[in-house]
């Protein structure tokens, strides 16, 4: 795809501000206005970047990280599609269960790991399902909003078709539903990045960028920490961008 000259415009705008930042931070580094203790130089943090992907496996403890994330989003997908389904496919699921889960949902996702980590302990199994809850709640709360406004003259028609209801929630309310949920899906993706760094930060330390985060704080290593969080941004700048990419391919033929 040829890029046009709107799109050209808008990378200028977008890279004008990071730039400013960019060169605010070398200045500052360099002219001693901050303290390099607390602010490093850009120079720093690429020589700390090269030593920790040439020798502290910098590479593996993304890979770990991205891992840790992809399985607890799918987990989060595919028990928050089911989820809704079921409760916004029948009365009685959305009488009982529904005013529940709108109080449950009220709760900081960060008030979980005290109990998460009594259920599934401080390692692997345990941020993998808080990184799943994550994912799960916006999946699950976009799912239930398209099944409700699925269209009711196709309820209709398929009552009058006498559809079973596997066959009403195949042929009506997911198809109808599947701009909400591909809209839950983004934001479930955004928000399994933050609680992968969340999981790796509140429980045990284990390979994560997260914990690399951790070993610069603790090590008064801010060119480390800076490291850390620079890959934090850009991860997740990349998902956000994979993600509504895919958003608008898959709905697409809503145009």
């Amino acid at each position: 795809m040829v890029a046009t000259s709107t799109d050209i415009v808008r990378l200028r705008r977008g890279l004008t501000l990071p730039l400013l930042l960019l060169l605010a931070w070398e200045a500052s580094s360099r002219l001693e206005l901050v303290d390099p203790r607390f602010l490093p130089s850009i120079e720093d943090v690429i020589l700390t970047a090269k030593r920790e992907i040439i020798d502290n496996g910098l590479t593996g403890q993304l890979g770990s990280s991205l891992l840790r994330n992809l399985a607890g989003f799918l987990i989060g997908c595919v028990f928050g599609v089911s989820f809704a389904t079921l409760v916004a496919g029948t009365r009685t699921g959305d009488r009982l269960i529904m005013p529940t889960f709108n109080g449950l949902k009220q709760i900081s996702l960060l008030a979980w790991i005290p109990l998460i980590s009594v259920w599934f302990g401080f390692g692997e199994q345990a941020k993998v399902v808080f990184v799943a809850l994550a994912a799960f709640i916006p999946i699950a709360l976009n799912t239930y909003d398209g099944i409700k406004s699925a269209p009711a003259d196709l309820v209709e028609v398929g009552r009058a078709l006498r559809f079973r209801p596997w066959q009403r929630i195949t042929r009506i309310y997911l198809p109808s539903a599947l701009p909400a949920i591909a809209t839950g899906i983004h934001l479930g993706l955004i928000y399994s990045w933050l609680a992968t760094v969340g999981a790796e930060y509140f429980l045990a330390v284990g390979p994560g960028i997260g914990g690399l985060v951790i070993a610069g704080r603790e090590r008064f290593d801010m060119a480390l920490v800076m490291v850390g969080v620079i890959i934090l941004g850009l991860v997740g700048f990349a998902l956000n961008r994979l993600a509504g990419a895919a958003e608008a391919r898959l709905l697409r033929w809503r145009s």
